[in-house]
């Protein structure tokens, strides 16, 4: 056989990184580190389903990604903490692909106050939404993706679930829980083809912290505390839910992928 002939008997090498034909869903997406995710699983391949509560901010947000990607995507307007309406979303996003393959559980509402100025009821609210609505959603997203051989749950926690600040208990515990969540998954599921992992995003200049962007005693604080002295920049969180939905992170499970420019590591 020449070394002409050998070439090409070669069996074509997949590209990295590439998501094409797989099915994700991303929650609170509609703006922000969820949109980017989307957007960087859409510009992979995968045929994304983006998330929020207000339909005419999804509306915008798909017609946003269409024009950055070329790709279709689709939407799915629920609130995560109606359980019920969750769960129907999802198992009609799983009914319409028979599959699904990715779950970002990126929704997290904030509220940052010291334990004592909160009631029970409104401690409850916070966990419910965001520790238990992903903790459900998992589950059963968990239970398709064992079925199929293949999966992916990438939860969204905070480098608030591995370091604190005053006066956010409740708000870092939901966090540190989500955390042990997806370890708890990774140890569960990973025999069943389904890796669990976690990106634990540092400041960044979203729309929510636009305030604090523009506020200059804040940013004389960032620019102490993280080492590479800036806010992190929205589009910079979308490679890092790329790789852990890809094959290339087919031996990562169980890892908090902290994306914070060093905030996390300086002393």
């Amino acid at each position: 056989m020449t070394a002409e002939s050998q070439v090409s008997a070669a069996p074509s090498i997949r590209a990295p990184f590439r998501l094409d034909g797989r099915v994700a869903l991303v929650t609170g997406s509609a703006r922000g580190l969820g949109f980017e995710m989307a957007k960087a699983l859409a510009q992979a391949g995968a045929r994304v389903t983006i998330n929020g509560r207000d339909h005419g901010r999804l509306a915008a947000a798909a017609q946003a990604l269409a024009a950055a990607t070329g790709c279709e995507v689709e939407t799915a307007a629920f609130d995560v903490a109606d359980l019920a309406a969750a769960s129907a979303a999802l198992a009609a996003l799983h009914a319409r692909h028979g599959r699904l393959d990715i779950l970002v559980n990126n929704v997290g509402a904030r509220d940052r106050r010291a334990l004592e100025n909160f009631t029970a009821e409104e401690a409850e609210r916070l966990l419910a939404t965001d520790l238990l609505a992903p903790m459900l959603l998992a589950r059963q997203a968990a239970g398709y993706m064992a079925a199929q051989g293949h999966g992916r749950l990438i939860a969204v926690t905070s480098i608030a679930g591995q370091v604190a600040n005053r006066n956010d208990p409740v708000y870092t515990a939901a966090k540190a829980g989500l955390t042990g969540l997806m370890r708890a998954l990774a140890v569960d599921y990973a025999r069943d083809g389904v890796t669990s992992n976690a990106i634990a995003p540092g400041m960044f200049a979203t729309e929510t912290n636009q305030g604090l962007v523009h506020d200059a005693a804040f940013s004389a604080f960032v620019d102490v505390r993280v080492p590479m002295g800036r806010w992190g920049r929205p589009h910079e969180i979308g490679a890092a839910a790329v790789f852990l939905a890809s094959d290339e992170a087919s031996f990562v499970n169980g890892h908090v992928l902290t994306v914070d420019g060093g905030q996390t590591v300086r002393m």
